[in-house]
């Protein structure tokens, strides 16, 4: 059974969310009673996942948005209010993946384009946020890193360092916000069942048995679980919370 929020009166935005962990986390928020802006990058899941949450009720507003483009999250971020009055919550979960590389030979372009969407987005979302939510006095951001973010793996290092990055990010503005009201931090999943890990799966880029195995609770993680961690995060169960990278990985950091 899952906690119950109440963000009603509330309005928050979810970047990535067509489908996994963003779609999963906007569906939370508006069943808890918040409106809710989706973003992403794909125009086709965008608005299969906005007609979802449209079809059951809830107050939704989507955009087609490619965080790399600062012109685009800050267009999206300023439709969000001024569609729905007032941003309190977001979850700047937007990323790509790349495939597995020796350091010695990934080609330039890889680590520019990794670094635009999974380093570079975040730090654009949550500075257009911010300057909304500073006016406004209030609020909580919660930014997408990865287990990628807490350890190294060989092969990964562009995309470990995009996370990396994430958590240096997060919780520097968080000590710079927490005075001003407003609270950052980040989560930090490792292998969860969506709809990227089922592609990479299907492709041999990630074998599911040994992902399983990797993780102490012997399972994949589900993008509802990161949901919750992100609504608690956003909640007032979480308002002595600042800049923590919470890992939600099965135990993966813990042995």
């Amino acid at each position: 059974m899952n906690p119950a929020y109440d963000f009603t009166g509330q309005a928050a935005l979810v970047t990535g969310a067509g489908s996994g962990m963003g779609l999963a986390t906007a569906r939370a928020f508006a069943a808890s009673g918040a409106a809710v802006a989706l973003t992403d990058v794909n125009a086709q899941t965008l608005e299969a996942a906005a007609k979802d949450l449209t079809d059951a009720g809830h107050r939704v507003l989507a955009i087609t948005c490619d965080v790399g483009e600062e012109d685009q999250v800050a267009s999206a971020v300023d439709r969000t209010v001024a569609t729905f009055g007032r941003l309190d919550a977001a979850f700047n979960n937007a990323g790509i993946r790349i495939l597995p590389s020796d350091a010695a030979d990934e080609p330039v372009e890889v680590f520019d384009r990794v670094n635009a969407v999974n380093l570079r987005g975040v730090w654009t979302c949550m500075k257009h946020e911010l300057r909304h939510m500073r006016a406004q006095g209030s609020g909580a951001i919660v930014n997408c890193s990865s287990l990628g973010g807490l350890v190294g793996i060989p092969g990964r290092a562009s995309y470990h360092a995009t996370k990396h990055g994430v958590i240096g990010l997060t919780k520097s503005a968080a000590l710079e916000y927490a005075p001003r009201g407003i609270r950052i931090n980040a989560v930090c999943p490792d292998t969860i069942d969506t709809p990227m890990v089922a592609d990479m799966i299907a492709k041999g880029e990630l074998d599911r048995d040994q992902a399983m195995a990797d993780q102490p609770i012997n399972r994949l993680g589900t993008a509802d679980e990161i949901a919750q961690a992100v609504l608690w995060l956003c909640s007032p169960g979480a308002s002595f919370v600042i800049g923590v990278a919470l890992p939600v990985d099965g135990g993966y950091v813990a042995r």
